[in-house]
Formats: structure tokens, C-alpha cells, sequence
């Protein structure tokens, strides 16, 4: 057998069908081949997670009307989110994890917390 490590090349011995001399080898490969899209998902995930610290922060009561330039101040970014509500009256809500806010207006939005609304059915994810 003249097969050498997918990793660090060294020559293998042992089975026939073994691709790595180590599991640090194999990690290491994985990781490598992988980082690209972990990079992506997470900077995905930061911008999600800032998204909803920063509704937490200006939502202390649960149920708040604010104006877009608070929101914007802080950083929130309105492209990511991880799920919408529809109510009755066709209104939307955006969600970021259960941190949510209406558009009430072009300027205006009402601040929620998912656990406002009890059926989860009429949740829709992304």
C-alpha cells in the first residue's frame, strides 16, 4: 500500500482503506474542508444573535413601541431573521428566536416576545 495521509502526506501503514495517519489528522482535514461554510453560518448566527440581544435590551416589558432609528443605533441589521407570524388581520411579525417586533409604520415598531402569541401553528420558520 503507497497511500499517504489526505492531511499531512506522511506514508500510512495498516488497512487498506485508511485515509488518515491520525484522528488529529482527520480532524484536521474535516475542519479545513469545512471552515468555509462554518464561517458562513457563523457570522450568520452573530448577526442573529445581535439582532436579538438588541430587541431584548430595548423590549425590558415585553410589549414596546419604538422608532426605527433606536434599532438602527444599535446595529440591528432588518435582512436576518428566523421566523414569521401572521395574524388574524394579516399583519406580520418578524422573529429573531422568540424576540419579535411589528412595523407599524415606516418609522414605528411594536416590540414582542413570541410567547405573546400561543399557537405556535400559525408560526411560519424561514
Amino acid at each position: 500500500m503507497n497511500k499517504k495521509c489526505l492531511d499531512c502526506g506522511t506514508m500510512l501503514t495498516g488497512r487498506s482503506d485508511k485515509k488518515f495517519c491520525s484522528d488529529y489528522c482527520r480532524s484536521s482535514f474535516h475542519n479545513k474542508r469545512n471552515s468555509s461554510e462554518n464561517n458562513y453560518m457563523r457570522r450568520i448566527t452573530y448577526v442573529l444573535r445581535k439582532n436579538r440581544r438588541i430587541l431584548l435590551q430595548l423590549n425590558p416589558t415585553g410589549k414596546v413601541k419604538i422608532h426605527r432609528s433606536a434599532l438602527l443605533i444599535k446595529g440591528f441589521d432588518f435582512n436576518f431573521i428566523t421566523s414569521l407570524y401572521r395574524n388574524k388581520r394579516g399583519r406580520i411579525y418578524y422573529f429573531c428566536y422568540e424576540q419579535g417586533y411589528l412595523p407599524l409604520n415606516r418609522e414605528y415598531f411594536a416590540l414582542v416576545i413570541k410567547s405573546d402569541f400561543k399557537r405556535t401553528s400559525d408560526i411560519k420558520e424561514n
